[in-house]
């Protein structure tokens, strides 16, 4: 991770409290051009962009954006992005015993699923781009709102979403397609919802209707938790810590927090149903069940307890055999037997849903 340096603070004229503003954009993010990055460094006045390129520096960057104190930091370049930033700046602010800054993102990335709970403009490209980002952060040093949003912790990152199975082979099988119209006439369309289409399709369905379905099974590390029923009731009575809450055959067995994934597909519906607690879906749906209920499901209004099984859960293992492909906030983290993950303490996002500042 590189950063073009921020101009120093203390020359600058001051701000109200809360308006202090660091932007941290993936450098190698499709909507994250040399125009965009010359649009932030515009509105930013020549301070506060962090251009980061490789994870390996993300403890450098977050040092200096504490030492700055800056009151809010926005990342740009998709859920990944987010899930780095955060984790590097959360670690760094325990070790040294304060309280992390508020966290926004700006919608540069392919999926951008928490730009669908936070309210985050859609970029577009040129001027458009130029008046989502102007408009986003101005808005967020004028009266944004805030909300608190906890995570999962696994594997020492936070993160809105984690997951094995078909959600993961789509994102391996994404890479490896963008990768490949990278190289062709179409390296400009390489990222985007249609390059997912074009994995799907062709990489993920063809092996997910002929290869084994891993055997999966789920134990409650935590509080009490509850199978979900219709409507987001609890179904059932509490399932104590150590109980086996799942076990056999899984397409999907997925943790989040937030009801989203990228491009407003709501996989987990119930996620913020319940405070102090996250939706754990497993599922065994099968490709004839999904094509027929595309729309339901990816409305999250689809109900059937014979094929979806969903937890509120705080802390769990997830037992994969054979090893699976494992995904954190959209990133792959390459195939798994076994993780655990946790709820986290919730941390300060800025929120355009939210009502604003006093």
């Amino acid at each position: 991770m590189s950063q073009a340096g921020p101009t120093d603070t203390a020359s600058q004229a001051p701000r109200t409290e809360g308006s202090r503003i660091a932007v941290v954009v993936n450098g190698n993010a499709k909507s994250v051009s040399s125009e965009v990055i010359a649009t932030l460094d515009q509105i930013l006045e020549g301070g506060d962009l962090y251009i980061s390129r490789r994870v390996e520096d993300s403890e450098a960057i977050a040092a200096t954006l504490l030492d700055r104190g800056y009151d809010t930091i926005l990342t740009g370049g998709g859920d990944g992005t987010f899930t780095v930033v955060v984790t590097a700046v959360v670690k760094a602010a325990r070790l040294r015993g304060i309280q992390p800054p508020r966290f926004g993102l700006l919608r540069l990335g392919t999926g951008n699923s928490l730009a669908w709970v936070l309210g985050a403009s859609q970029m577009g490209s040129g001027a458009r781009a130029a008046r989502a980002l102007s408009a986003d952060v101005a808005r967020l040093r004028a009266d944004a709102g805030s909300r608190p949003l906890p995570l999962v912790e696994v594997e020492g990152m936070l993160s809105p979403f984690c997951g094995f199975g078909i959600d993961a082979n789509v994102l391996h099988d994404y890479t490896q397609t963008k990768s490949f119209f990278a190289r062709t006439p179409f390296a400009r369309a390489a990222a985007g919802i249609a390059t997912y289409a074009v994995a799907a399709a062709t990489r993920t369905i063809p092996e997910y209707l002929f290869k084994q379905t891993p055997h999966c099974r789920v134990i409650n590390r935590g509080r009490d938790a509850y199978r979900i029923g219709p409507s987001g009731a609890p179904l059932g009575g509490p399932l104590r810590s150590g109980a086996v809450l799942y076990e056999g055959p899984a397409t999907i067995a997925a943790l989040s927090t937030i009801p989203y994934y990228g491009f407003g597909f709501r996989v987990f519906p119930y996620a913020e149903e319940r405070q102090g607690y996250m939706q754990l879906r497993v599922s065994t749906i099968s490709s004839v069940i999904f094509v027929r209920h595309f729309s339901e499901i990816w409305r999250g209004t689809y109900y059937n307890p014979e094929v979806l099984f969903d937890f509120y859960v705080d802390a769990v293992d997830l037992e994969l055999d054979p090893a699976t492909n494992f995904q954190i906030g959209g990133d792959i983290m390459g195939e798994r037997t076994r993780v655990s993950a946790k709820l986290t303490d919730p941390i300060r996002v800025a929120d355009f849903y939210s009502p604003p500042r006093a």
